[in-house]
């Protein structure tokens, strides 16, 4: 287990590879960087270092009740870059992880070297949905994460993949309720991310599964048409994991995203 204190918190979080080529992956919710394990093996076994932390509240990270925004978040990647002494890194998140990617986007972007965004949506949170993570929180402190992740799984991962959805499921049951349901309170309050979209710079890979339900492709499509120059990948058969479903296409996606970066 490899540990930094940042912010006021102990991170737990895999640092593999070597070389000044980059990668930094953020999980979403409610899982923990294992999610990044296909990731983290691949391009550190091709001359690059791979960086995967888990969140503030999940995994081995210090659990702080409460509310996590996003901006939290993202000063956590910040902070544990800065401890590893990386200046220039290529930035990817899945899910609620491409949210804390966008705020990275605002907060510092001088220190990107190529964007992904994967299974993700920018567009703020609407009122309907504030009242849904705020009241999926409530229920994740009442009940714990076992219903929610029955209810979830067969929507994270696409019906012919049982061995992935069981391992995401693991995930899932394995998250911290105090932390995950912090995070929701944190997303309820998202802001519009679109005028980010305009302002990246750097080489960008939109990815999505052609079966997700949470973050469908006409999600992915959004960002895309407003990311200058990005590329659009559709993971076809996968559903919210693409880079577990179908990592092979995942990765050639993202080696191609590096090359440009």
């Amino acid at each position: 287990m490899t540990t930094a204190t940042v912010n006021g918190i102990t991170i737990g979080y895999d640092d593999e590879g070597t070389g000044d080529d980059v990668l930094v992956l953020v999980h979403g919710h409610p899982f923990d960087r294992r999610m990044w394990r296909p990731q983290v093996e691949h391009f550190s076994s091709t001359g690059r270092r791979v960086i995967a932390a888990d969140l503030r509240g999940y995994g081995e990270t210090t659990v702080v009740p409460g509310v996590t925004p996003l901006e939290v978040f993202a000063s956590d990647v910040r902070g544990l870059l800065d401890h590893l002494g990386v200046e220039k890194f290529v930035l990817g998140g899945l899910s609620m992880g491409g949210q804390i990617v966008l705020q990275c986007v605002q907060d510092f972007p001088d220190r990107l070297r190529g964007v992904l965004l994967a299974d993700t949506f920018a567009q703020p949170e609407t009122e309907e949905g504030r009242r849904s993570r705020n009241d999926m929180a409530d229920r994740l402190l009442r009940e714990g994460m076992s219903g929610y992740a029955t209810e979830v799984k067969w929507k994270m991962v696409a019906r012919h993949n049982p061995e992935v959805a069981d391992f995401v499921e693991g995930l899932m049951l394995a998250a911290p309720p105090e932390g995950a349901a912090a995070a929701l309170r944190g997303r309820a309050e998202r802001p519009d991310y679109t005028a980010t979209l305009t302002s990246i710079s750097v080489p960008t890979l939109v990815v999505v599964g052609s079966d997700d339900e949470f973050t469908p492709v006409r999600d992915a499509e959004y960002m895309s048409d407003r990311v200058p120059g990005s590329t659009l990948v559709v993971v076809d058969g996968a559903a919210h994991m693409p880079n577990l479903e179908r990592p092979e296409v995942f990765n050639s996606a993202v080696e191609d995203l590096l090359a440009r970066s």
